[in-house]
């Protein structure tokens, strides 16, 4: 007896429903380019507990005549093609005839539909893909879908599901991406009877960004419009400041359908590469505008799979779209310095009694020296005003003229122990069992008394970057920023991030997309672990109440989304890892900058602490936080021996 059998059909519906339908979002998205191919200008979008238990789509676009409405539920029905040659250039969003029938087969289904030309409607339910009734209906000009009981005939998959929230934030980025691709249409979404979006539809892309996405998203964007054989790409690019932790806002669409192009995504990312920090991605919203013919969208049943005939091409297109973009960008600031003469030093001063181009003079000013312009090249150092004074440096100052210095400046106790690095990390008692020595040599040599343990002499700080010391006989060079980022790191791994958090004066609004969204509140009470408190704060958006220490607000902001978009990237984590890597970020962004500026005491103390912890050499991502020099290694450079 044969050992094949030909499956009835409510079986075989069901296996090809999964591959369209997958959640409620997959839905949403058939559905709603059903309504855009039918030529809709207004679109409502409403779902209920994440869409499992309802969904209605509502738009005012042709309707379906009576006579098709029972022939739209059939599995490859479809009037968006009729032969072989017609995928070949494809400009509708759905064309394989299976997305309703998939629909019905896993769910209840409702249609009210009416053309211009009928007088009155049509109305028919099907549930789990048979036919229940087919009956007239008052109605308006257009379709509305309703379907409840996603999956009910199907109970294996709805253990697959995720919570209603994270159900229908996925929802709102289908709609979100519509709503982007067809800035035309005015779409509603409606989310358990509240209104969540809403575009005007005027057709200005700018418009449904800021709708989508809000305004400080819309306000970081660079307009874009670029042409390259034969093909063209408009829209919008990120600042180079707004690069974000994750590339989930790099959203494309070729011929207004929204896909996903490695391709695109590697020539975005290689047009920002010398202008964002390595790890960052930019966001963007760009339209891609090509001939159908050279365009496959018919590789997977999500439609959003597609192939180029020429990928180099579209690399081309989008990398030089991007770079004229943000090196033309007029909001970036320009600097202008004015053309001086070269002057040659060396040479005698001009005679006052001769006429010069280089210099215009009167007799109010010196004639040995040229005067100074008013227009003078612009620096980049913030203005420093009513700046206490500080010590001068103490490689120019020894023991007594320090201690005069002190009781000039009103420090009534003198205390030349080394003082903490407040600058570093948490005050520390003074050691007065310690004894520091300021020689009348430049250097400062720390001792070892009763309590410190180690002995070294620091010498200086160069490039307000790296500090040195002699410490065992060799020249230490040491990265503050490396090694304050690897201390900060080990003390939250210790303490497992407990007692290092501190409220906000003034609550951070995060904008996320809605992937990364989903990532974070699913995540809470890791990101508490972590020093943050975050409240839902609904549409996309958390708001972060608490922060670790040390972190300043532009620093909480960048941060928060760099963990979203981890978390969105690395989902199978278990906890552990994805605390690890938190606690990475933190340090980093708590560190120390390179270039800032700090006390000779704090750099002193910051060493003793450094050189006292052998665990700190190397920073958490794997750089060295010092190298050591013996003197033979100098003396070699200097062709000593």
């Amino acid at each position: 007896m044969g050992k094949i059998n030909k499956l009835p059909r409510n079986i075989w519906e069901l296996i090809a429903a999964g591959e369209v339908v997958e959640r409620p979002a997959s839905v949403v998205k058939e559905l709603l380019e059903n309504s855009i191919d039918a030529g809709a200008t207004d679109i409502t979008v409403e779902i209920q507990n994440g869409g499992v238990r309802y969904i209605r789509i509502t738009d005012n676009g042709c309707g379906i005549a009576r006579e098709d409405v029972p022939l739209a539920f059939v599995s490859h029905a479809t009037s968006k093609i009729s032969s072989a040659q017609d995928l070949e250039a494809i400009m509708t969003l759905g064309f394989r005839g299976e997305a309703l029938s998939s629909v019905a087969a896993v769910s209840k289904t409702e249609i009210i539909t009416k053309t211009k030309d009928e007088e009155i409607g049509t109305r028919m339910e099907i549930f789990g893909g048979e036919q229940v009734s087919l009956d007239d209906a008052g109605c308006p000009n257009g379709t509305t879908i309703i379907i409840r009981e996603l999956f009910y005939n199907t109970p294996a998959r709805m253990k697959f599901l995720k919570s209603d929230k994270s159900e229908a934030m996925a929802v709102a980025g289908i709609v979100d991406k519509i709503a982007l691709s067809h800035p035309e249409i005015s779409i509603r979404f409606i989310k358990d009877g509240k209104q969540v979006l809403c575009t005007d539809g005027s057709g200005e892309l700018k418009n449904a960004v800021y709708s989508v996405y809000g305004d400080e998203f819309s306000s970081s964007m660079i307009p874009v419009s670029y042409e390259l054989n034969g093909m063209r790409v408009k829209g919008f690019v990120s600042k180079p400041f707004y690069a974000r932790g994750s590339g989930s806002m790099q959203l494309f669409f070729a011929n207004n359908r929204f896909i996903k192009s490695k391709t695109a995504c590697a020539a975005l990312n290689e047009a920002y590469k010398n202008s964002i920090m390595v790890g960052k991605y930019p966001a963007c919203v760009l339209f891609i505008e090509i001939i159908p013919e050279l365009l496959d969208v018919n590789v997977h049943p999500a439609k959003t799979e597609v192939r180029f005939s020429n990928e180099k091409a579209i690399f081309d297109l989008i990398y030089y779209a991007a770079k004229n973009a943000i090196t033309n960008d007029a909001s970036r600031p320009q600097v202008q310095l004015k053309n001086r003469p070269n002057i040659d030093i060396l040479q005698p001063p001009v005679p006052e009694t001769v006429q010069t181009d280089l210099y215009s003079f009167n007799s109010e000013i010196a004639k040995s020296e040229p005067p100074v312009e008013e227009t003078r090249p612009v620096t980049f150092a913030p203005p420093v005003t009513d700046r206490e004074p500080e010590a001068p440096s103490g490689i120019y100052m020894n023991s007594s003229e320090r201690i005069s210095y002190m009781k000039n400046n009103g420090d009534d106790e003198i205390d030349l122990s080394v003082r903490t690095a407040t600058a570093f990390d948490e005050p520390s008692k003074p050691q007065n069992d310690s004894e520091t020595v300021y020689s009348e040599n430049p250097e400062k040599e720390v001792k070892r008394g009763e309590n410190s343990e180690v002995s070294f002499k620091y010498l200086g700080e160069a490039f307000r970057t790296y500090i040195f010391a002699e410490y065992n006989g060799r020249l230490a060079i040491i990265d503050k920023h490396a090694a304050h980022e690897r201390m900060l790191y080990n003390k939250l791994k210790k303490d497992n991030g407990a007692n290092g958090s501190q409220l906000m004066l003034k609550p951070c609004t995060v904008v996320l997309s809605k992937e990364e969204y989903i990532a974070v509140t699913e995540n809470l009470d890791m990101m508490r672990s972590a020093g943050f408190e975050i409240d839902d704060f609904g549409n996309g958006s958390v708001i972060v109440r608490a922060c670790p220490l040390n972190l300043e607000k532009e620093d909480v902001t960048q941060l928060v989304t760099e963990i979203a978009g981890y978390l969105t990237q690395n989902k199978k984590n278990i906890l552990p890892e994805q605390l690890d890597w938190v606690y990475h970020s933190i340090a980093c962004r708590a560190a120390v900058k390179a270039g800032n500026k700090q006390t000779d005491y704090e750099l002193i103390e910051f060493t003793k602490q450094l050189l006292s912890d052998e665990s700190v050499r190397y920073c958490p991502h794997g750089r060295p936080v010092l190298i050591e020099l013996t003197k033979y290694e100098l003396d070699k450079q200097f062709g000593r021996v």
